[in-house]
């Protein structure tokens, strides 16, 4: 392989070619998909995107639900040098606008039931690029993309070259889109493959979202790198899951994944007799559930951290200790940090502010420049954000989230942006958000409000607002009125002490 062209498809190659006939894919109604299949699919979505003028480094926007057809797609744009910029189905159309108006994509890939939402927000000139996929391939996107050739010449990528947009929202409130390059990609991917022993005999039961790194890049990776094949679930549910897991080798998931399984009280050593390893991240990892899951299955979840901006920085070992509210040592190739917030390191077992470093981090935020800067030292590492502390065998233990993140079934919610939208209502003063625990999710959003009038005001008819406004998973479950929000001696807003007030709110 040329170590001058760092093109992710180009190393996905090999075993495109040593495996052609082999079972790529099976869906869990029993499509089954080759590699051969996917990569001649993948070809002339390629070739169609390319005809219309798309040039490398151009964004392709995509939202559409997961499919066969989809995975096309993203492999479609690492061939053709496009920048893949999945979007989740869930976003609002004011949301919409804003990814749109910001990545100022060249051509936009949707469900064919928000088509005309799509067209209005992309406006005139990009309204005539805009395709539809469903989740079963229908939509005017295969209708074109069958007529095109299923071979295509993959293009040269450096390694600083953009192979996916990804898109949080900061403290801020404004999203911020995170720039990954096929270098950061390769790189995690080849360490992966390395740490967890993917090998071409493995199966890997994939229920997981793809427009998030989790399932895109993790997940997809690891088998394509690997030549390994997987069941691919179109969402995840626990009856499916378990239907399949005999037949799996590896599991990936977040801790709702793992609640709900042994929520069904079928999981056993049966089930998971042929799998080798499961592997938990996007949350945290409560050790009730480490303990628990092993009780009934005899499997050590192995828990592992990253990000958005990082892919994946840490992992508990394949083979050794894998100690449970940890999240390992840091992959190869990878530096980890814990400093104070002068930036001095600080000793081993001391809490303090995560830091990372490698090929893996991101090179930077999309037409944020200063933002960019303020997140990166001199020295070149990351400032995660994260709360963590590093013990002596090296495990890195994340111990709370200094950007007060609320993951809610593995899904980032920013408080800021919610706060914003609430404090915009007329008949309130200000909020604040929070994630209280919550037993199928993790955490749950709940906004405490300080209300100008309640008699003009309700729980219900701030949901209701919100609901129209913002992604499901960013509704808060709970309003709860106050008179005034805790504040210190600085007139910052104590978060802790709202958490500790409510913390069985949603128990």
């Amino acid at each position: 392989m040329p170590t001058d062209n760092y093109n992710l498809y180009t190393h996905f190659q090999c075993q495109f070619l040593a495996h052609a006939d082999k079972e790529l894919l099976c869906t869990g109604d029993g499509q089954s998909h080759s590699y051969s299949d996917i990569e001649k699919k993948s070809a002339q979505v390629a070739n169609f995107l390319s005809g219309l003028g798309t040039s490398p480094g151009d964004r392709v926007t995509v939202q559409v639900e997961k499919s066969p057809w989809s995975l096309c797609v993203y492999l479609a744009c690492l061939r053709a040098g496009f920048v893949f910029h999945p979007l989740n189905m869930a976003y609002t159309e004011s949301e919409l606008q804003y990814f749109l108006d910001n990545a100022e994509p060249s051509l936009i890939i949707c469900d064919p039931k928000n088509e005309e939402t799509i067209k209005n927000i992309a406006g005139l000139s990009l309204a005539q690029k805009v395709f539809t996929l469903d989740g079963t391939g229908g939509g005017n996107l295969s209708e074109y993309v069958n007529t095109a050739a299923d071979t295509f010449t993959d293009v040269k990528r450096g390694k600083n070259d953009l192979a996916a947009l990804l898109y949080s929202s900061g403290t801020t409130g404004i999203p911020k889109g995170i720039m990954l390059t096929h270098k950061n990609l390769l790189r995690n991917t080849e360490a992966l493959v390395e740490a967890w022993g993917f090998s071409s005999n493995d199966r890997l039961l994939h229920a997981l979202p793809i427009f998030h790194v989790h399932g895109l890049f993790v997940a997809i990776g690891c088998v394509l790198l690997s030549g390994a094949s997987m069941r691919w679930l179109n969402s995840y549910n626990a009856e499916e899951v378990l239907r399949f897991l005999p037949e799996s080798t590896v599991m990936m998931g977040v801790p709702t994944y793992y609640t709900r399984l042994l929520a069904t009280n079928k999981i056993g050593t049966e089930i998971t007799r042929n799998v080798r390893v499961f592997i938990s991240g996007s949350a945290p990892l409560l050790e009730e559930t480490f303990l628990e899951f092993e009780k009934k299955t005899g499997h050590r979840i192995l828990e592992r951290y990253g990000m958005t901006e990082t892919n994946m920085n840490t992992s508990n070992p394949l083979d050794g200790m894998r100690k449970p509210g940890t999240v390992g040592p840091p992959l190869p190739g990878i530096a980890v940090r814990i400093t104070d917030d002068e930036g001095t390191v600080v000793p081993g077992g001391t809490i303090g502010n995560l830091q990372v470093k490698g090929p893996n981090v991101f090179i930077g935020y999309w037409k944020m420049p200063d933002k960019t800067t303020d997140d990166f030292t001199a020295d070149g590492f990351f400032n995660t954000g994260d709360k963590g502390r590093i013990d002596d065998d090296g495990y890195v233990s994340i111990v709370g989230r200094a950007k007060d993140i609320v993951i809610t079934g593995g899904l980032n919610v920013y408080p800021k942006e919610v706060e914003l939208f609430i404090d915009d209502l007329p008949d309130v003063i200000e909020s604040a958000v929070i994630g209280l625990p919550e037993n199928d999710l993790g955490e749950g959003v709940v906004a405490i409000a300080v209300p100008k009038n309640m008699d003009k005001i309700s729980e219900e008819s701030i949901i209701i607002t919100c609901k129209q406004h913002l992604a499901n998973f960013k509704i808060p479950k709970r309003v709860i009125f106050v008179d005034e929000l805790p504040r210190n001696t600085m007139g910052k807003v104590q978060k802790n002490k709202l958490r500790n007030t409510y913390q069985n709110l949603l128990k």
